[in-house]
């Protein structure tokens, strides 16, 4: 459906012109499956999530703002709603969305590619609807991933929040409550003093590098070589080892192929049996699913949460 205008208030702020899109998708696709997963990561002023929608804010081309989405029911397709902006970035923030849900991909794809594998192949089958979140903001979720090590992702969220809430901007014309700071920027990040903030002093050091790496210029995020070049490029940061590197490609960029294959999760899924398996034998075994890895490790996390198809 083309993009269309909405004035009013509509639960969402002040009266002002609010762009209004729908995204279709290929269905199966669940809202229960990226529900969870903001549920498990909100950072409070920056994200809002009720029961049936998404919500965040953010920066893009020196332009600030918030973005809606919710599951339109009965209808294969997303609700994006986007706050006063200009018209040149409805279409990028359409296309970045779409990324973001992983609305593009086709289902049977991802079934047909592992069908064959008689562990993993059950297994998707099984949930033909589980897709690949994906950051908004790659910065954000470089920074997540960072304070992310070794810890417990509520451990990881209080940090980061405390981040956000120490150093992040407030959002001009908030929608609501809740709703009402941007995340901070790799220059905010790289020049803060961040004591008391609960990470050890090491790791705070290389969050510190990553972002000033990201705000001079010396290390760009980004996917245009694939992921094994990011992770690469990452790795040459001091503090930054492969589970970072490969878990920044596959959350901040969706990348189908990134694959942690030293993540605690994806080597204690009960589908390898009591014992789990060793980092080395799963990427070894992981190679016969390239070039969609990421998938498969969409699918071991599950079976590592125990969540329902």
């Amino acid at each position: 459906m083309p993009g269309r205008t909405a004035g009013g208030r509509s639960g969402y702020g002040a009266a002002m012109s609010l762009h209004i899109s729908h995204l279709p998708y290929r269905e199966p696709w669940d809202w229960r499956q990226f529900h969870r997963h903001f549920s498990l990561r909100l950072l409070p002023g920056v994200e809002y999530l009720d029961d049936s929608s998404y919500a965040r804010t953010f920066r893009l081309a020196g332009v600030s703002g918030w973005l809606r989405v919710r599951p339109l029911p009965g209808l294969a397709s997303l609700e994006l709603t986007l706050s006063e902006l200009p018209e040149t970035l409805h279409e990028h923030l359409e296309r970045h969305v779409r990324h973001m849900f992983d609305l593009d991909r086709d289902p049977a794809q991802i079934q047909a590619h592992f069908a064959d594998d008689p562990l993993l192949g059950p297994l998707v089958a099984a949930s033909p609807a589980l897709r690949l979140p994906a950051a908004f903001d790659p910065f954000e979720q470089a920074v997540r991933a960072v304070v992310g090590q070794q810890v417990s992702i509520k451990a990881a969220v209080t940090i980061t929040r405390r981040i956000a809430e120490r150093l992040g901007e407030p959002l001009v014309d908030a929608p609501q409550a809740g709703l009402d700071r941007l995340f901070p920027s790799p220059e905010a990040v790289a020049g803060a003093s961040l004591d008391n903030i609960g990470m050890p002093a090491r790791r705070l050091q290389t969050l510190q590098r990553l972002a000033a790496a990201i705000a001079d210029g010396a290390l760009e995020l980004h996917v245009r070589e694939g992921a094994d070049e990011l992770v690469e490029r990452l790795c040459r940061l001091p503090g930054i080892g492969p589970w970072t590197a490969e878990y920044i490609a596959l959350r901040a960029f969706g990348d189908p192929d990134a694959f942690p294959a030293a993540d605690l999760g994806l080597l204690k899924a009960p589908l390898w049996g009591p014992g789990g398996i060793d980092a080395r034998s799963l990427t070894r075994r992981a190679e016969a699913w390239r070039p969609l890895r990421a998938y498969a490790a969409i699918h071991l996390w599950q079976n590592y949460a125990g969540a329902p198809p």
